[in-house]
């Protein structure tokens, strides 16, 4: 599928042939919402100013920064990207902040859906979205974050958690969803659902962005995941205890339900490497906390397994004169990770290892541009291991 070409070019993946178009196997990069973590390994060349966001201004009322990305054509070099990272995780510590407070459950639907503008912006930003969502869900987050912080009520009209925009201008798909979140919201059980309902409203709003800028076949995986989530906040209504009545009337029999299938899921990780690097050590902290969050869940039995695709890639600089260079330093990505997740405890033989060398960029970026450092740094989205699992999951 061909993308058309706009002035300001999002995530546009390059082919040999010089024709525009987006990898299908880098649609989710992660289809879980991981948390956004605080350990990133800040180079010390950034400086002071740039250090000193990571450890100002991130309390209760840490409201006066961090919630301001560079704009897209500046994402270019490493102490852009850096402060861009410190905005996030600043934001991610007023999210611990106020739970730390005793005032905010982590499963509470306000901060559930800080949360989850938090993650789908990063998700945006690392997959090198230049359009405005990475910075229309973070500055959701921080309208949360700061109208809590404050000490307005989560149960106020005027909580911005109340209302769930179309940033971006996304488009507003499946009204029936809409109109369940609505009802879920009236139900008895709905305190055991908020997290989930909150972040199935964000998800919708994520899926509506990728089909407006995209179409459907890139929004379909998160529609998939809105879907579920919804799903989930549902069972989770019906299942959660009511609260004691003083009626003594007994219950009623259980009712026998015929057993339903297995539900089929994918879901996806990206590790980002180091400049001609590939091994463990040299693996972007956050990225590595990705796959480990996907393995965490692989482990415990939320879903089985069948099938997991680990693909190797590589970035287009290569000034060894060997043209299979890339070929294999992208093999060696992907085998490492494989070596990674069967220490972890993931059969091996379920794990496919493929390369595909240099020839799916994600991230074009101009050589003549900056120093050779930020030209390393703009093609970091190229440098990844794509890890696909496909799974089942019980009914529930």
């Amino acid at each position: 599928m061909t993308r058309a070409v706009h002035p300001t070019p999002t995530r546009l993946h390059t082919t040999h042939a010089g024709t525009r178009t987006m990898n299908p196997r880098t649609l989710l990069a992660n289809r879980i919402r991981i948390r956004i973590r605080m350990r990133i390994r800040i180079p010390i060349r950034i400086g002071a100013g740039i250090l000193a966001a990571l450890s100002v201004n991130t309390g209760l009322l840490g409201h006066a920064t961090g919630q301001t990305l560079a704009e897209p054509a500046q994402r270019i070099s490493d102490p852009v990207i850096h402060a861009d990272y410190a905005s996030y995780t600043a934001q991610q510590k007023r999210i611990q902040a106020l739970n730390d407070s005793a005032r905010h459950r982590v499963a509470s639907y306000s901060l559930s859906k800080a949360q989850c503008w938090l993650d789908v912006s990063f998700h945006e930003y690392s997959r090198n979205d230049r359009s405005p969502f990475p910075q229309a869900a973070l500055t959701e987050s921080f309208r949360i974050t700061d109208y809590l912080a404050r000490g307005g009520d989560p149960a106020s009209p005027s909580n911005p958690a109340a209302q769930t925009p179309l940033v971006n201008n996304a488009e507003r798909l499946r009204p029936d969803l809409w109109t369940l979140a609505e009802q879920l919201k009236q139900q008895a059980g709905y305190r055991c659902a908020e997290q989930r309902l909150a972040c199935a409203e964000v998800e919708l709003v994520h899926a509506g962005n990728e089909i407006k800028q995209q179409g459907w076949r890139h929004a379909k995986p998160y529609v998939q995941i809105a879907e579920d989530q919804f799903w989930e906040a549902q069972a989770a209504a019906n299942a959660c205890n009511p609260p004691p009545t003083a009626s003594l009337a007994a219950p009623p029999p259980p009712t026998q339900t015929a057993p339903i299938a297995p539900v089929p899921v994918i879901r996806e990780a990206n590790v980002l490497f180091n400049f001609d690097k590939r091994d463990i050590p040299n693996v972007r902290v956050m990225t590595l906390e990705r796959l480990d969050r996907l393995l965490a869940e692989l482990m415990v039995g939320t879903m089985t397994a069948q099938r997991i695709t680990v693909t190797g890639h590589a970035d287009i600089s290569n000034f060894t004169g060997d043209n299979q260079y890339n070929v294999r330093l992208a093999r060696d990505r992907a085998e490492i990770i494989r070596t990674y997740m069967a220490a972890k405890g993931i059969p091996f033989g379920l794990i496919t290892v493929d390369s595909k060398s240099d020839t799916q960029q994600v991230a074009p970026c101009e050589r003549k541009r900056g120093s050779q450092a930020e030209y390393q740094e703009c093609l970091l989205p190229n440098r990844r291991v794509e890890v696909v699992v496909e799974a089942v999951r019980a009914a529930r």
